[in-house]
Order: structure tokens, then sequence, then C-alpha cells
């Protein structure tokens, strides 16, 4: 019998890998499994590098969401209001409602599900 940390640990590995090898729409796929579609952003550039935000964005929102609720900081360079306002659909305003939308196309393609809009706003919202 394998421990659970093992299994864990390979579980986390090959997840990471997946994520690392999530593609922009546009690029050639490369297996049997379609690539996530992925509409593109509203910003000019991401607060990190690509390859860094596919292998940690999970991280950087967790650190975001301690200081948030137990330091009451509400600002930050990786909060998820941040991500939202630049990665919502220029179509729905979102980055979960389907399945192109920035959020679930990639969830979707590494089979993680996500919780954070069962409290969180998945959509951009409209600034005064």
């Amino acid at each position: 019998m394998v421990p659970p940390r093992v299994a864990f640990g390979t579980l986390a590995m090959l997840l990471g890998l997946l994520i690392g090898g999530a593609v922009q729409a546009g690029d050639a796929p490369t297996g049997r499994v379609p690539q996530p579609a992925v509409e593109g952003a509203r910003g000019d550039a991401c607060v990190a590098d690509l390859a860094f935000m596919r292998r940690n964005h999970m991280n950087l929102l967790k650190h975001q969401r301690d200081d948030t609720l137990r330091g009451g900081i509400r600002t930050g360079k990786y909060s998820l209001k941040t991500c939202i306002d630049c990665h919502a659909s220029k179509t729905t305003g979102s980055v979960s409602a389907s399945e192109t939308n920035f959020c679930q196309s990639c969830h979707k393609y590494v089979a993680v599900r996500i919780d954070c809009f069962e409290c969180h706003n998945p959509q951009l919202q409209a600034k005064p």
C-alpha cells in the first residue's frame, strides 16, 4: 500500500504538470484531450509570469484570502477582484459562467472544482 503522503504528493505533482501544460486558445492541441479555450484578458500584462501563475495562482489566492479574513487587508496584487477585473469575459462579464471563461475552462480541463464563486461574484463589476 502506498503511504497517503506519497499518494498525495504524486497527485499534486501530476496536477501541477497538467496546469503547467494548459495552453491559450489558438495554440495547437498536443493530444486527444481538447485543450482549454481561454478568452483573452483585458489588461496588458499579468501581475506575474504566465508559468508562475499557472503553478502558483491557488497559493497566492489562499494567501490573499488569509490576509483579508484574518488581517482585514482588502487590497493587493493577487486579490480575487484584481483577477476578475482583468480576466472576466467580454461577452459574459464572468470568469466562470461558460466553458470558455477564464477560470472555468482550465479548471474543467484539469478536473478541479473551484469553490471561490460559491461566495464571491464571478462577474466584472461596473466601475463608477
